[in-house]
Parts: C-alpha cells; sequence; structure tokens
C-alpha cells in the first residue's frame, strides 16, 4: 500500500503547481553516538564509484554515501524529499521544473556546488562516450534524443537560470521524473574531477556527500571518512566505514560472530541460514525487509536460437520454480512475471508459464530443435547463485538443452551481459532487478526496454519490441492523478505483452535478510533500506564509542 500511495501522490503532484522543502532532519536519531568505524564485507572487489556508471547493488549505497542528487528519500522508505534542491516547483502542465538549489554545499574538494554543476552531470550522463547504463532514465528531457546521438552540446531542457538555480523542461509528460532525479545517475559531480581523473573517475570519486574516498586499495579495501562539511547538519554519525573485499561469505559470518565485521555484505550464505536463524541470539540481529525484488533469467534474443521466440517459451516451462526457491532455503516466492507482486501494475491472477517438461519438449521440436542444442548459462559465482545455476543446468537438461555454467566474478557477469554477443543466458541472482524507485516503470526501461538494449546497458536480453517501447512512454505520459488506475492498468499490459515475447524466465521474488553486529545502532528500517542497498551509512551508527 505504501508503494501504491508513493506513486499517487507522485503522480498527483506532477498535474499540480507544487512547492516542496525539507529540513533534512526527519530521520535524526537523539540516541546516536558520534564516532568510530564500521566493517562491512564483500567477496568480490567494486566495479566503480562512478555514479554515472554504477548499477549494481554493491556499489548503490557506497554511491549515495558519496554523492547527492537534486532529489533523494527519507531514510528507510520510498517516500522522496529534496535533496541538493532546497525546494522545487512544477509548472501546472507537468511539462517545466525549477529547483532551488541548497546555498554553501562543498564538494569534497572544497569548492562550492552550483547550478553549472548540475547541469554539467546531467550532460555527463547522457553523453554516450559516457557510457551510462542510466542515461534511458533520463529519455523525458528535452533534448535527450540530440545528445544521446552524440550532438556534443548536451541537454537543451536544462538550464541554468542563475547559480543555485536550474530549470529543466520535458519534452513530454513523465509521472516519474522526480524519482529519476533521485536516482544515482543524477547525483551532481564536479567537472574539474571528472576531467582530472579521466577514465579513472571511477576509482577516486568526487562528491557533496556525507562521506568521501579516502583508500582503495585494489582486491582488499575501501575506506570511507566522514565529510565534516557535509551539508546536513549532525550527519554523518561514524567517522568511518571499512569495506574489506576478497571475503568469502562464510568467512565474513564467521568473523561476524566472532566481532571482526559489523555487516556481511552478501548477506547470510544460504547454507548456515537455518543455523543462524535457530540460534536465538544471531536471530535476533537478523532484520527482514520486503524489497521489490525479481530474480530471473535473460535470453539474449541476438543470438540463436534465443531469437526463436518458442525456444524461448520452451526454456519458460522448462524451469522448475519452486525447487529453485528451495535452493534459498524458501525465502522467495516463483514469479510469474517481471514485476515483484508489492508493486503497483503487478497482474493479479497472471500464472505466466506454468512447469511442463512435456509440454516444453513438444514446443522445442515444433521450433526445430527436437534433440535441443547447446549453450552457455553465465552466472555470478557467490553462493547460493551457482547451486542456483546448477538446478537450471539440469532443468535443462530434460528438454535436450546443454548448458555450460560461466560462473564469473559479478563484474565480468556485467559485463558480458552488457555486450550483444557474449552470453546467451543469464541468471541475475546476486545481480537481481531490486526497483531503483517505486514504481512498475522502473521495472521496464533498464532491463527490457529498447534503451537498455546498449552496450554497457542492463537489457541482458537484448530484447527491443518498439511497439511495447510505445505503451510504455504512453503508459508515463498520464500525469492526471484522475488516470493513476488507467496508468497502472497499461502497466499491466506492457508487462504482459513482454512475457508473450518471453525475453526472460521470472523466476523468484526475493525478501531480503540483512545481518549485523551487536554494537550497530540506528532503526531496523535503516538496515533493509530499499534506496540504499544493504545499509543507509549515512545514519547508522555504533554503541560502544568511548
Amino acid at each position: 500500500m505504501k508503494n501504491m500511495l508513493t506513486t499517487t501522490a507522485l503522480i498527483a503532484a506532477l498535474a499540480l503547481p507544487t512547492l516542496a522543502t525539507a529540513d533534512g532532519h526527519s530521520a535524526m536519531d537523539s540516541d546516536a553516538q558520534y564516532g568510530g568505524n564500521i566493517t562491512i564485507t564483500y567477496k568480490d572487489d567494486v566495479a566503480t564509484l562512478d555514479p554515472a556508471i554504477g548499477y549494481d547493488w554493491q556499489n548503490w549505497s557506497m554511491i549515495k554515501s558519496l554523492y547527492d542528487g537534486l532529489m533523494d528519500y527519507e531514510p528507510g522508505t520510498t517516500d522522496l524529499r529534496p535533496g541538493l534542491a532546497e525546494s522545487y516547483e512544477i509548472s501546472d502542465d507537468g511539462m517545466t521544473f525549477t529547483f532551488k538549489l541548497r546555498e554553501g554545499v562543498k564538494f569534497h574538494n572544497g569548492r562550492e556546488m552550483t547550478a553549472e554543476d548540475v547541469k554539467y552531470s546531467l550532460d555527463r550522463v547522457t553523453d554516450p562516450v559516457t557510457q551510462s547504463p542510466g542515461a534511458g532514465f533520463f529519455g523525458s528531457i528535452a533534448g535527450f534524443d540530440a545528445a544521446s546521438a552524440g550532438g556534443g552540446e548536451g541537454l537543451s531542457g536544462v538550464t541554468v537560470v542563475d547559480p543555485y538555480t536550474v530549470q529543466i523542461q520535458l519534452s513530454r509528460p513523465d509521472a516519474t521524473f522526480l524519482h529519476v532525479m533521485g536516482l544515482n545517475f543524477a547525483s551532481v559531480v564536479a567537472s574539474e574531477a571528472v576531467e582530472a581523473a579521466g577514465a579513472d573517475f571511477g576509482k577516486t570519486a568526487m562528491g557533496t556527500g556525507a562521506f568521501k574516498l579516502s583508500e582503495w586499495t585494489i582486491g582488499q579495501r575501501l575506506v570511507f571518512e566522514k565529510n565534516a562539511d557535509y551539508w546536513r547538519e549532525g550527519l554523518p554519525y561514524l567517522d568511518s566505514v571499512t569495506f574489506e573485499v576478497g571475503q568469502e561469505p562464510i568467512v565474513a559470518l564467521l568473523r561476524l560472530q566472532n566481532g571482526e565485521v559489523d555487516v556481511p555484505g552478501d548477506g547470510i550464505p544460504p547454507a548456515k541460514f537455518m543455523e543462524v536463524m535457530a540460534d536465538p541470539e544471531q536471530a535476533s540481529r537478523v532484520i527482514e525487509g520486503g524489497q521489490l525484488h525479481t530474480g530471473y533469467i535473460t535470453l539474449n534474443v541476438n543470438i540463436p536460437p534465443f531469437d526463436n521466440v518458442d525456444v524461448r517459451k520452451a526454456v519458460n516451462m522448462a524451469i522448475n520454480k519452486e525447487r529453485i526457491t528451495q535452493v534459498i532455503n524458501g525465502r522467495a516466492v516463483p514469479a510469474t512475471q517481471p514485476l515483484p507482486p508489492s508493486m503497483p501494475g503487478y497482474t493479479d491472477g497472471y500464472a505466466g508459464y506454468s512447469y511442463d517438461v512435456e509440454g516444453a519438449k513438444a514446443l522445442l521440436g515444433e521450433a526445430g530443435f527436437p534433440d535441443g542444442f547447446e549453450t552457455e548459462l553465465f552466472v555470478m559465482n557467490t553462493d547460493p547463485n551457482p547451486r542456483i545455476a546448477q538446478a537450471i543446468q539440469q532443468d535443462l537438461s530434460q528438454i535436450g538443452i546443454t548448458a555450460s555454467i560461466q560462473s564469473l566474478a559479478q563484474a565480468s557477469v556485467i559485463a558480458a551481459g552488457g555486450e550483444a554477443d557474449q552470453a546467451p543466458m543469464i541468471w541475475s541472482g546476486g545481480m537481481a532487478w531490486i526497483a531503483d524507485f517505486p514504481d512498475a516503470s522502473n521495472f521496464y526501461g533498464p532491463i527490457l526496454g529498447c534503451d537498455g538494449a546498449v552496450p554497457g546497458g542492463w537489457n541482458w536480453s537484448w530484447y527491443c519490441n518498439e511497439k511495447i517501447d510505445a505503451m510504455a512512454i504512453e503508459a508515463d505520459s498520464m500525469t492526471d492523478p484522475a488516470m493513476v488506475d488507467d496508468r497502472l492498468k497499461m502497466w499491466s499490459d506492457v508487462y504482459m505483452a513482454v512475457m508473450e515475447d518471453a525475453p526472460w524466465v521470472p523466476v523468484f521474488n526475493e525478501q531480503r535478510y540483512t545481518m549485523k553486529s551487536p554494537r550497530m545502532g540506528g532503526a531496523d528500517a535503516l538496515y533493509v533500506d530499499p534506496v540504499s542497498i544493504p545499509v543507509n551509512y549515512d545514519y547508522v551508527f555504533v554503541t560502544d564509542v568511548q
């Protein structure tokens, strides 16, 4: 219900002239202690800290703490609030957004952030030279088509009115635009830092966030230190955050139990989940939260035989989703469609492709592959994903498909998916889609829409149906609050049409479980924050500061 209300409120805001403000202190904790360091572990190193490029759950919350955008979210919620924008106004027709910036906000290098930086950052993320996987989110800004074609002039719809005012003109109504301004991709960066670092900007980082990067030893650790000049007064509470990489999840759990780690970033290893939950002391430190998540298998429509829709449908029918959920101790429910059940626009009553081995064999035969074929299944190498891939492999073998498993580091799987001809199939686990913002459109554009089917993008099925794209654009043009139900019905139609083309096998919708050390303080919602995954570092604290 919260997600429905958030979406409805946003649409209403876009339909009316609006003025919004926020003091930024609504989530401050009067019991918080200042100081201390926490240690977070990950198996894999971080690919990048460039907000225009980073697009996986591992670096998402890191980037949130290093950078800010015009819009933000109340910690632990999906409720929008102004960020670097002190206030904003929306024109009567919902096509012009005027953002008044906070004065005195400084980048980590000490320079004041201005409207020129906002324009630079939006121009940069939509410049094809940047190869941002999030460029398509900004498609409603006037001038996007010319900018994305490499015109070099930037977004004509973004205007610097004065040093503390930026105006953004849309080319079409967009019911999600304020959410887009809260995405990491819309983070404001310092042009001089980008130009000085060049291709290495993702390893240096320069934002206005609560923390700044003080160390990155590749393959070992990253250290964030407190930004003493942060514009949100009183934040952050912690002096520093250390991210240790190269840590196997089983080892990370043992170190947590020994008091050496505060949060295992990869979560509780599935093989240890039941053991942890059976121990009252450990279970008391596990926080469960719902999430707008779908785990799926992509079928690359550019690579034969997945260019044949009947082959893709046969694969959908061959996967035993109930059995796969047991691999993760039942911490999920089988998925029938791209949207998770809690997302507005989800199609109730749709059963999807039922598990039917004989039916799948027959359909594969009709498609011209009675004896099956050989292919590759790419998977992230962190447990339980290789075991899930083996279950998928076994299911496919029942209909004659021999799938060799390519178990790789997360960054390597992402890179393969971003190339049109490298990965026939990808199990998305560990990288599975968790909504960037709570709206049905977010499960389409970057991962199923034509704008996402680009080098470096996240549409790993390389699926592009221009008719469905047009439906999606029409749905997001419905900004009248009286048309909320019509908009959600159209999004339902979009996903049902996608399922007819079967570029995915939706497998399950997973719950989140985060485990923390006894010394960690802050509201539980900060540890299952739907926007800052897995932890909202700006607001948590430790209780044992000396």
